[in-house]
């Protein structure tokens, strides 16, 4: 059994190597350099090492999909743990990986972070949030945990400095709901103040 799970992670790091290989070369010759990417990869090389448990222990920062290490290597994070926990592009993280081959990531150090109001939208196939006139990437599995849907008015974290090209889906407020809200302003603009301080309805001539 142990033979197996030596084997699998020699597996899972000869295809990390290779991916990180490929990134290099496509960089090279694209010459495209992903900033956000490098800068992920300088914050995990920055996260001191935690005390010693049994097992397998590697620290990087999410990427607002998956951790990376300090070496650029990638670990997928589980979609419905990221959803849940809020996990925010640049938190530091610490990725345990058990004697019995099991993965459990825990989040280590957050980045500091602030909340932007936006719209759900699709493009290219993918569910967006457009704020501030920016749009960022969210995780299906947000989106499918909220149930939302497009049109709807999404709240996302960000980091609070840092540049990001993924958002964490917070709160959602459906689209019905803010077309009531819109709806009742309406009406409430449609009341004009009297002199003496009392509100009556506009009469239309």
């Amino acid at each position: 059994m142990s033979d197996n799970l030596l084997q699998i992670q020699e597996l899972i790091e000869s295809a990390m190597s290779s991916l990180k290989t490929a990134n290099s070369i496509m960089r090279d010759i694209t010459g495209v350099n992903n900033s956000s990417h490098e800068r992920i990869v300088t914050r995990a090389q920055n996260i001191e090492s935690g005390d010693a448990v049994e097992g397998k222990i590697i620290e990087g920062v999410f990427d607002g999909q998956n951790m990376v290490d300090s070496e650029n290597q990638t670990y997928p994070v589980p979609a419905n743990y990221a959803s849940k926990s809020k996990l925010v592009e640049g938190d530091g993280m610490k990725l345990t990986i058990t004697d019995e081959g099991k993965f459990i990531y825990k989040q280590i150090l957050p980045i500091p972070r602030k909340s932007v109001l936006g719209v759900l939208i699709q493009e290219d196939g993918q569910y967006k949030v457009l704020a501030e006139g920016k749009v960022y990437r969210v995780l299906l599995a947000s989106v499918t945990f909220y149930r939302a849907e497009i049109g709807d008015q999404v709240t996302i974290l960000l980091p609070e400095s840092d540049d990001a090209t993924w958002g964490t889906v917070e709160a959602v407020i459906p689209k019905h709901l803010a077309e009531a809200a819109a709806k009742a302003a309406v009406k409430r603009a449609d009341v004009t103040t009297e002199e003496d301080g009392e509100l009556s309805p506009s009469l239309e001539k």
